[in-house]
């Protein structure tokens, strides 16, 4: 189990070589989060945390997954500074046995990740700068929890 927050890119192949192996190890599961321009106007993003208040709330996260699930490991990368369109944000691996498992722990921590980690988000678009808003529809996906 092992969390991260950088400031740099992460290469998924690297963060994935040798994750996830072991006479256990049934199915993995990665997600990666991209920023995406909606408006086709987005210049950049940045994002902005608290050290050590971050990584704590993201360990604390990884833990109560590894609590509900049978998990044998999971990785948890997430990135801050100043990002552009297409690049990756962060990213969610989880190991079981079974597939279930790691489906359903993976969508838990990106749930989680998106909804109560605290990162802060800023658009710089051609408009100007705006905060990032709380998305209804990722609370409401923290229902199913």
């Amino acid at each position: 189990m092992a969390t991260r927050v950088q400031a740099a890119p992460f290469d998924l192949a690297a963060e994935l070589a040798g994750f996830g192996q072991g006479p256990k190890v049934g199915a993995v599961v990665t997600f990666t989060g991209v920023v995406r321009d909606d408006s086709g106007t987005l210049r950049h993003m940045e994002i902005e945390h608290y050290p050590g208040m971050t990584e704590r709330a993201i360990a604390a996260i990884e833990a109560e997954a590894a609590a509900r699930w049978n998990l044998v490991d999971s990785l948890i990368v997430h990135r801050y500074g100043k990002l552009a369109p297409g690049e990756a944000i962060m990213m969610v691996a989880t190991a079981a046995p079974h597939r279930g498992d790691a489906f359903a722990a993976a969508e838990y921590l990106m749930d989680y990740l998106k909804s109560r980690a605290p990162f802060w988000k800023k658009e710089f678009t051609a408009e100007g700068a705006e905060w990032v808003a709380a998305k209804s529809d990722d609370e409401s996906a923290l229902t199913r929890w």
